[in-house]
């Protein structure tokens, strides 16, 4: 009992800030911070139920909790938890896929087959594959890409003896033509794989059946049925058991309705998820499409983060290194050139550039076969889903012994002859009572007690958290936030500070050239090249068009020139070509021999060209201060080359100046080498380093990109919810300063000092100490590395902060991995940074960024007020029927009202209140504290209230009833007696319908703000309200209810509508600032430490 009782209702993790204002209210961010908790909110080792953060949680306090929980029903409890089997399930599919590929390969193509002749087959089945108008069939093919066979691709004429073939282009790909793309689907199949079917809805219905209690009361209702037929006749004998089977068979029914549109909401995001959009090289252009439309013959430019998207050989590669990890099982990267040009389906660009040509498809593909033969786990607790577990069970305990109690205390009642029916004769006399009678009245006895235990025992508390995060999640993707991980949704509640990139992010992405400095000197319009020598213009576009991952396509029928690229890329490019480029004449006139791709740690990058057969060129592109310290020269406006000592100073104040204006400086620099110099064999080549000193100065661009709108309000509200936005750049520190306050990350030009604003060298060079002492203070980090941001995040975590992070590049990867929420851009993102993140940022927008910190406190909100709603019922419920049954031996809530209670209260008040939308009041509070308590002081207050109302009322009502409702003179006393039960249940649950609306506002006096905007709220109020109605006047004897009069309607319905008021004047007594699970845990604490004393 000790491990369970202190959980949910009480603690867990906190390495959040704990908020003074409890379950609401206002205390300014500023005054809290993560280090001021109340020393009594620690971890508890011995609690199953305090996980600080499920992402990277151990397998073995996974299953500690499990096993802790108290559960009626785990197929469904555990629905929506992390398959603990399931890596190595995986490992096994992919060790057995590599040794039986072409045997299980041909068992899927004989399975759709069967499903396409009978009409059985799914959408995204491979279609039927005919061998089309190729000279290579599809075989051939898939033999030699799963062999990796260096022999058979020879005889075929190496790679471009392939593309012949297979009717492609090296240099232009395929025809952008849909019959093209249609005549290859059929050819070689599509990029598809038959998907393992989701459960129907008739395996929802057996698994809501499964409940142990609700199996329990089938039986009883059962025993009921053939009881009641023999001894009262079918007539009347089949009443008892079967409005009690029929209450069952609702609650089963709803349950399943209520988890099969979950799984269905979830099967769809899981489906945006795998739909990844990439570029292809079609009629010379580069398009985006569909991973699923990609097709045998297409040539694919692959870049660092990249996900080869089907299986294939390299055409053409620098430096490329591919991670295949996650097809062989072994963490080496392998590096992909002419000798080994086999590239899988499914792995990862680790490093370099290259183009590949695609020869395998779905299930032609061992990726394929793989997906096809594993079903997607959706599975996976969230700290919150953890802690209600921990909830549940404290309150199924308690539920569990109130049953307990009620069932002895009737049936000590019921056999010492005290127990009476409603007509006042004692149900049970020593030797008269028949055994069927007896065991007719146990039955019952044991019912009410089982029906009990199904109120008390919240089993769809937990589930409430998978419920208002599907909702969560549907809504988001509305907000342009694609959730890869339930539980960041909910950490992002908790997000005490951001750390943001800047690019694309904070700004637009939207990059055009606007200064330049060429020829020694600033140019007047940044791209007329009529002040600049042939020599220096020749030279900056051979650098520019070599130097590149961007495309410059001129359409055949003379249209507007399409440039494509990142967006760095794209505005040099554009720039170049205003100066004169010709982008296709130098690429076919000059050849790359060597590449060294931009890093995000040196922050350049540059190419070796051949010319004609001596001339070596070696160009380089980066961050412009750091390729001028490379510089010993520069070529002037006549084409000359000068030393560059006397204007290296008037480049620098350039520098500075453009940085200032928040432009993005890169400079362009290039120098000439020997040919001898160059090695000649491959092997050699592929480990040659390119020089990178006495470099020759071309130009130095300043690039200008505008901060988004909306940018500096959604800053300011983080600000003002007590989430601190940092700015984590790449960029020139001046130029990170600039957009810093443009934002207004920084308020003031006075603020702009060390370590507020830093440099990621200077602190990467700090010890661990002084980085945690620094990372508090740090507001811009400019000219970081991606492991500078990894080494913040730690810090930060370290000091206590719930940290979100931002970041589009592979580099990113292990900070997106590290910190609490990892957030990954959805346009300029690589594949590797959006796996590694949890939630996806679609428009790249850091406004989205802010809407799902909303979203994150809506979640932990909408669950707080389903607690209080919930415990309301139960604490209610509880009392009034055990103090009835101890002292009258009767119980006035009966088995089938108990049964609809638990509906209003499990299911449709889950889906009434678990699906609020989000208010502005969520971000006028500081962040929830991960180890703040469930349940709040205010919460405490508010249930409290409640209940003692209801208990008050009701409880009077059952024993003064008949008097108060004026039924003591009434003739037939057996009538009377349920006319008052009858008014108690009708009273009760308008108590719950009006209590409804106080549980959406916990701390807030107007209950009804924003009610009209969940339309799904006043459907299941008025649902709600309409079926009591019908219950109560139509349902008769089936419901254990009489029809009221219209006299007594109103008087329940006065009875619930006083709880508003009361709701009101309640909000008026203050609560203590120390949580109440603070008393609760000590008790427990001290008896554990004398035990393990």
């Amino acid at each position: 009992m000790s491990a369970s009782s202190s959980n949910g209702l009480l603690l867990t993790s906190m390495s959040g800030r704990h908020d003074k204002m409890e379950a609401g209210g206002s205390s300014k961010p500023e005054d809290v911070h993560p280090s001021d908790h109340h020393e009594q909110l620690e971890h508890d080792p011995d609690d199953p139920f305090d996980l600080d953060n499920t992402k990277n949680a151990s397998a073995d306090s996974l299953r500690r909790w499990r096993q802790a929980s108290l559960v009626l029903n785990a197929s469904r409890r555990f629905r929506y938890t992390l398959d603990l089997n399931k890596e190595e399930h995986y490992e096994k599919r992919r060790r057995m896929i590599r040794a039986h590929a072409q045997v299980i390969r041909a068992a899927l193509l004989f399975k759709l087959a069967g499903e396409q002749q009978t009409g059985f087959g799914s959408a995204s089945s491979t279609p039927a594959i005919s061998p089309g108008n190729f000279d290579i069939d599809l075989e051939k093919l898939v033999s030699m890409t799963r062999n990796q066979n260096m022999s058979s691709l020879q005889q075929h004429g190496g790679v471009k003896g392939v593309a012949e073939k297979l009717k492609s282009n090296l240099e232009q790909g395929i025809e952008e033509d849909e019959k093209e793309v249609t005549d290859r689907k059929n050819a070689f199949g599509s990029n598809t794989y038959p998907k393992k079917k989701g459960k129907s809805f008739y395996m929802f219905l057996w698994e809501a059946w499964q409940d142990l209690t609700l199996i329990i009361l089938i039986i009883a209702a059962v025993t009921s049925l053939a009881l009641g037929i023999k001894t009262e006749g079918l007539k009347e004998g089949w009443l008892d058991g079967g409005s009690i089977a029929f209450a069952v068979l609702l609650v089963i029914i709803v349950t399943a309705v209520s988890d099969y549109r979950q799984s269905l909401q979830f099967q769809n995001l899981n489906d945006e998820k795998r739909n990844i959009q990439l570029e292809v090289m079609r009629g010379g252009r580069i398009v985006k499409i569909s991973i699923y439309d990609v097709v045998v013959g297409d040539v694919i430019p692959l870049r660092i983060g990249d996900q080869v998207p089907a299986d294939g050989v390299l055409i053409s590669g620098h430096s490329l290194a591919i991670d295949e990890s996650s097809m062989t099982g072994e963490s080496k990267i392998c590096h992909k050139d002419q000798k080994s040009p086999f590239l899988m389906s499914g792995c990862k660009v680790a490093d370099g550039v290259g183009n590949m040509l695609v020869t395998g498809v779905g299930i032609n593909t061992e990726w394929g076969l793989l997906m096809a033969s594993i079903s997607e786990d959706t599975g996976e607790e969230t700290p919150l889903q953890v802690r209600l577990n921990g909830l549940a069970t404290f309150i199924g305990i308690v539920g569990l012994t109130v049953a307990v109690v009620v069932l002895v205390a009737l049936l000590v009642r019921y056999f010492t002859g005290t127990t009476q029916d409603s007509s006042g004769a004692t149900q049970f006399v020593k030797g008269k009572t028949s055994i069927s009678d007896i065991v007719d009245d146990c039955v019952k006895i044991f019912t009410i007690a089982v029906t009990i235990v199904v109120v008390a025992v919240p089993e769809g508390l937990p589930l409430a958290v998978t419920l208002t995060l599907a909702y969560s999640m549907r809504k988001m993707m509305a907000d342009k936030a694609l959730v890869r991980r339930l539980s960041a949704c909910e950490t992002m509640g908790s997000a005490t500070t951001i750390c943001s990139d800047k690019t694309g992010t904070l700004t637009l992405n939207q990059m055009t050239v606007v200064e330049t400095y060429a020829g020694g000197s600033k140019m007047e319009v940044a791209d007329n090249p009529s002040g600049l020598h042939p020599k220096l213009i020749a030279l900056i576009s051979e650098g520019v068009a070599q130097n590149t991952t961007g495309n410059v396509f001129h359409p055949k029928d003379g249209g507007e020139v399409e440039i494509s690229g990142s967006p760095t890329e794209k505005a040099i490019l554009s720039w170049a070509y205003k100066l004169g480029m010709k982008f296709d004449t130098i690429r076919s006139e000059s050849a790359i021999i060597h590449a060294f791709p931009f890093n995000s740690e040196k922050k350049r990058g540059g190419v070796a060209v051949l010319r004609g057969d001596s001339e070596v060129f070696i160009h380089w592109k980066g961050a412009a201060e750091i390729v001028l310290a490379c510089c010993t020269q520069y070529m002037d406006s006549n084409g000359t080359l000068q030393p560059i000592d006397s204007q290296k100073e008037f480049f620098r104040l350039a520098i500075d100046a453009m940085a200032k204006n928040s432009l993005r400086c890169v400079a362009i620099a290039c120098r000439t080498q020997e040919l001898s110099q160059v090695p000649k064999e491959q092997e050699d080549l592929d480990k040659w380093s390119l020089p990178e000193d006495e470099l020759t100065l071309l130009a130095i661009v300043g690039i200008k990109d505008p901060c988004r709108p909306g940018v500096r309000e959604a800053v300011r509200i983080c600000t003002s919810a007590g989430v601190k936005v940092r700015m984590v750049t790449g960029d020139n520190l001046q130029t990170a300063k600039a957009i810093a306050l443009e934002c207004g990350i920084l308020a003031a030009d006075t603020e702009a000092v060390e370590p507020t604003i830093i440099e990621g060298k200077v602190f990467r060079e700090l010890s661990e100490k002084e980085r945690e002492q620094v990372a508090k203070k740090i507001t811009v980090m400019g000219r970081s590395s991606p492991n500078d941001k990894l080494l913040l995040v730690q810090a930060l975590r370290k000091n206590g902060d719930v940290v979100a992070v931002t970041g589009d590049g592979t580099n990113d990867a292990p900070a997106l991995h590290e910190a609490d929420i990892g957030l990954s851009m959805g346009i300029s993102g690589t594949e590797v940074a959006k796996e590694s993140s949890d939630i996806i940022i679609l428009d790249d927008n850091f406004a989205s960024v802010v809407k799902v910190v909303r979203w994150g406190r809506s979640v932990y909100a909408n669950i707080q007020k389903f607690i209080q709603f919930q415990l309301t019922v139960n604490v209610a419920a509880l009392i009034i029927n055990v103090v009835a049954a101890m002292s009258s031996g009767d119980v006035p809530l009966k088995a089938v009202q108990l049964l609809w209670v638990n509906l209003i209260m499990d299911t449709l008040g889950a889906l009434a209140l678990a699906t609020e939308p989000p208010t502005d009041h969520l971000m006028h509070r500081t962040p929830v504290g991960r180890r703040e308590p469930l349940i709040t002081n205010i919460m405490w207050r508010n249930l409290l209230v409640q209940s003692f109302y209801q208990v008050a009322v009701l409880l009077v009502l059952n024993f003064a009833g008949l008097s108060i409702l004026g039924l003591s003179q009434d003739s037939n006393h057996a009538h009377a007696v349920e006319v008052k039960n009858t008014m108690i249940f009708n009273a009760f649950v308008m108590c719950q319908i009006f209590n409804e609306f106080n549980a959406r506002k916990p701390d807030e006096m107007n209950v009804f703000s924003g009610v009209s905007k969940n339309p799904l709220f006043v459907a299941i109020v008025g649902v709600t309200f309409v079926l009591q109605i019908l219950i109560v006047t139509f349902l008769g004897e089936f419901a254990h209810t009489v029809a009221l009069s219209w006299q007594l309607w109103l008087a329940s319905i006065v009875i619930g509508l006083v709880s508003w008021p009361l709701a009101v004047v309640g909000k008026l007594i203050p609560v203590p600032k120390t949580p109440m699970s603070v008393y609760f845990k000590k008790p427990f604490r001290k008896y554990r430490a004398s035990r393990n004393a």
